[in-house]
């Protein structure tokens, strides 16, 4: 998360300081869920730049999901965890459960429908750990370019069914 906030020229970045506070509220949402469990109905979608720097999925998942990747905290999801700059979640992908860690600051969507309540986030430059350059082409996402769902989508069931595209 962006912690200067102040421009090269001197001026303020409100969109920046907008934006962070934005994240503040997945992070108090996740720690409601982390103490209190998900109440009702509610459940979260949190989409994340799986090249951001510390992003951690498994290898697979990211070959799946070079640029993007969309999970499901709903039912089936153990082991939650926070702290100011990441969450932590083990999920399951068919049927193998696995440990991601996500840094806020790698969001760039989060919903939670059972309330239509839905955030965007600005794109920080981010490049995948490993070097690699996005594909030429201008696709940044080959798997949606090819027709692929995302890991989990809408009207997909959360975790043991999902299974990376």
């Amino acid at each position: 998360m962006p912690t200067n906030v102040p421009s090269g020229d001197g001026s303020l970045r409100f969109d920046l300081m907008i934006d962070g506070a934005l994240r503040g509220v997945v992070r108090q949402a996740i720690g409601h869920v982390i103490t209190h469990g998900l109440p009702g109905t509610h459940h979260f979608y949190l989409t994340f730049r799986t090249g951001q720097d510390g992003v951690e999925i498994p290898n697979a998942l990211r070959a799946a999901h070079p640029d993007e990747m969309t999970i499901v905290l709903q039912n089936q999801f153990w082991d939650l965890r926070a702290d100011e700059e990441a969450f932590e979640v083990t999920l399951s992908f068919n049927r193998i459960h696995h440990r991601l860690r996500v840094p806020f600051a790698a969001l760039t969507s989060f919903a939670d429908p059972s309330v239509q309540f839905g955030l965007q986030f600005q794109a920080e430059t981010a490049r995948p750990e490993d070097g690699a350059d996005l594909p030429a082409d201008g696709e940044s996402d080959p798997a949606a370019a090819a027709g692929e769902q995302p890991a989990e989508t809408p009207d997909a069931p959360a975790a043991d069914d999902a299974a990376p595209a």
